[in-house]
């Protein structure tokens, strides 16, 4: 299993990213999947989780109503749009894999098992 992640790059504070995972696996949309992000000299820390079909979601209270996690099981490519972006959400970000499939989103690192490579994102104040 492959998970391809991108979108990351410099933006202002206010400003708007998206962010792609793409998995390469074909039983992605069994899985529910989460973003992680970490910065320089901290913990990786949970952002948001989707379950397999998209019904059900999960977010970091620092990012509530300001990010929002999608998947497109079409495409095997699950998205995040993060708006109205901080200095403070500057870091890499990864998207991993849930475990077990059908399985509620989760924000503990260890019900992953597939990590992306991260992309990294600067908010400039």
């Amino acid at each position: 299993v492959q998970l391809q992640a991108s979108g990351g790059g410099l933006v202002q504070a206010g400003g708007s990213l998206r962010l792609s995972c793409a998995a390469s696996r074909r039983t992605f949309s069994n899985n529910a999947m989460g973003w992680f992000r970490q910065a320089p000299g901290k913990e990786r820390e949970f952002v948001a989780a989707i379950n397999w079909n998209g019904g059900s979601t999960d977010y970091a209270d620092s990012v509530q109503g300001r990010i929002t996690i999608s998947r497109d099981n079409t495409q095997n490519t699950v998205y995040l749009q993060m708006n109205s972006l901080k200095p403070e959400d500057t870091a890499v970000y990864y998207c991993a894999s849930q475990r077990f499939a059908y399985t509620p989103p989760s924000y503990y690192t260890r019900e992953y098992d597939y990590w992306g490579q991260g992309t990294k994102v600067t908010v400039s104040s």
